[in-house]
């Protein structure tokens, strides 16, 4: 059998004692008692909203090997027969784990945080370097104080690439968890006013994202985007932080993968690089600039680790949206369809601006009749913006001017900014919730239509794509409708 972790390593790790009888290793990790799969250990994690420890018996039910549960709650659950392992705080032990699988391991290691692009980036890279060994990467957006230990605590020390994504809301968020990770690279693809309720200047973000620089390993690298205002900043701060090699990326004159040529379509693009002295043709499987812009940060990084470059150029061309992220769908409505964008895991200015610029490249389709069919921005408020979210969000209005969105839905009390900054030339509906405004949607969308769907991740817009997605059946390119989700 091969273990993740033996048994015996695991407590060491933890500093935990064991209670009952405990098999001889797991093969993996959980802190979802739903989701957790026969032979891994339960570490029963209190959250901010739930007790991982009041759904042991879940995670007993569900087949885990163990669970690990804190020394005060042991009394309470001693009727439960699945094995135990104590531990002074379950979170804590998590991160010690995690620490513990970091200084078994061999890997080389990257770290990617920044304002917009994490995600994206993180996945991007998993698939670039696999043609060159076995990749481990965060699952999903795993990028906070939980979420990056229990990454670390999962990789197997066999890893060859290990990719984390650091994420903050405030300062002194990143340096905790970077100094578990100890990257080998760090990769900050861009800074723009996120969550600038909790900042007083995009400095100040700027400087939280520049923690990261102090987990790199001696001898390590730093990859900072050139086109950014931050830009000099970071680079002090790197160097500061005692940080050996500096490279930039962007289409800077004096970038070190530097973007020569860029060309978009609906569903896909192509860029053109110079790195290392030699300019290579880039096709991502994937639509969007600022994708193309993290590409060269990924490029990058796979060269810093002495990965197949070539390798990693073909695997991106197999890139897909992720959901939330760019995820395109083709729904049947009347005797047409029309194309939905899923923009709606969360949203910041930044971020807004590179959703509007995609929407502008995607044709309506002809309607019924050879009715044209409209660009429709579907957005809600940007949380976090403090005294900012007035002006962050009429601001909003250029952009979308610029791209030549006429029809603009709109929920949320702080994009009330934005309708009044709008002129009578764009068609405007807007609602204060996002109920109201999922069901205008699903009343009005018509055939040709071309929706993009942005909010931040705590309106809830997903709400707005999973109700389109349900009402209409996906649509073929033969033009027959077909069941949902094939």
């Amino acid at each position: 059998m091969s273990w993740l972790w033996t048994t015996e390593d695991l407590i060491a790790a933890i500093s935990g004692r064991f209670v009952g009888s405990l098999p001889a290793g797991i093969t993996g990790i959980s802190i979802d008692s739903r989701s957790i799969k026969p032979g891994e250990a339960f570490f029963a994690i209190k959250g901010d909203r739930v007790d991982g420890h009041d759904y042991a018996n879940v995670a007993m039910a569900n087949g885990a090997a163990f669970i690990v549960i804190s020394e005060a709650r042991l009394p309470a659950m001693g009727s439960l027969t699945v094995p135990k392992v104590v531990v002074d705080d379950v979170l804590a032990a998590l991160a010690r784990l995690g620490v513990a699988a970091r200084q078994r391991t061999q890997a080389k290691i990257i770290a990617v945080t920044g304002s917009v692009g994490k995600t994206t980036t993180k996945e991007m890279l998993r698939r670039a370097l696999s043609p060159s060994g076995k990749v481990h990467a965060s699952v999903a957006s795993f990028n906070n104080h939980w979420g990056v230990p229990l990454t670390l605590a999962r990789m197997p020390e066999d890893t060859d690439f290990g990719v984390f994504e650091i994420g903050m809301n405030h300062p002194e968020e990143i340096r905790p968890l970077v100094k578990m990770v100890r990257p080998d690279v760090a990769i900050i693809t861009t800074i723009a006013p996120a969550h600038l309720g909790n900042f007083s200047s995009i400095g100040e973000i700027a400087a939280a994202k520049a923690e990261i620089f102090d987990g790199v390993v001696p001898g390590g690298h730093a990859i900072l985007n050139h086109d950014n205002d931050q830009f000099e900043m970071l680079e002090q701060a790197a160097t500061v932080a005692g940080i050996e090699h500096i490279h930039s990326f962007g289409q800077h004159a004096k970038a070190d993968v530097r973007l020569a040529e860029f060309n978009a379509s609906e569903e896909n693009s192509t860029l053109w690089l110079t790195i290392g002295g030699e300019t290579l043709e880039v096709a991502i499987g994937a639509p969007g600039r600022h994708i193309a812009e993290n590409a060269l940060a990924v490029l990058g990084a796979v060269m810093i680790v002495e990965a197949d470059l070539d390798q990693a150029v073909a695997a991106l061309a197999d890139l897909q949206p992720e959901k939330g992220r760019g995820q395109r769908h083709k729904r049947a409505i009347g005797n047409g369809y029309f194309t939905l964008i899923d923009e709606s895991y969360n949203a910041n200015p930044a971020s807004m601006r590179a959703a509007v610029a995609l929407l502008a490249t995607t044709l309506p389709n002809a309607g019924i009749g050879g009715r044209t069919g409209r660009r429709i921005a579907v957005l809600g408020d940007m949380l976090e913006m403090g005294d900012y979210a007035q002006q962050v969000h009429a601001n909003l209005a250029g952009p979308l001017l610029a791209a030549g969105i006429e029809h603009v839905w709109l929920a949320g009390l702080e994009m009330a900014a934005l309708r009044d900054e709008l002129p009578e030339s764009v068609h405007v509906e807007y609602r204060e919730t996002t109920e109201e405004l999922s069901e205008f949607a699903l009343n009005s969308v018509a055939p040709g239509d071309v929706l993009m769907v942005k909010s931040s991740l705590g309106m809830g817009f997903g709400k707005i794509v999973a109700g389109l997605l349900d009402k209409f059946p996906a649509f073929s390119d033969t033009g027959t409708r077909t069941h949902q989700g094939l």
